[in-house]
């Protein structure tokens, strides 16, 4: 199934500005995911992973590019509906990414 969908995030805990507007393209089958989307430093990220399912409630992780030197990196993101919650890096500092994702 392919999905479309625009997400909102807020970034806790980093000095940066960072993009906010994330349009998204995302295939699922059997729970494996893969996609594409505009990233919070304005690349493009594409990703591929593993979707786990509970009522409500999920959990997301895989390895996705465009954030830094290395070529992909580890991701992880819990959801509830459709708010989202991750660990995200900006140097030595860890936070968090939350936010909020419209699909059709």
């Amino acid at each position: 199934m392919i999905e479309l969908a625009l997400a909102f995030s807020l970034h806790l805990g980093f000095k940066g500005d960072y993009n906010s507007i994330h349009p998204h393209i995302r295939y699922n089958e059997q729970n494996y995911i893969a996609g594409a989307y505009y990233n919070s430093v304005n690349n493009i990220s594409l990703y591929a992973g593993k979707r786990f399912e509970l009522n409500d409630f999920g959990l997301e992780g895989g390895v996705v590019t465009g954030y830094s030197e290395n070529t992909f990196v580890p991701y992880i993101r819990g959801t509830y509906k459709d708010f989202f919650i991750g660990p995200a890096r900006e140097g030595n500092r860890t936070g968090i990414v939350l936010g909020y994702e419209f699909k059709w």
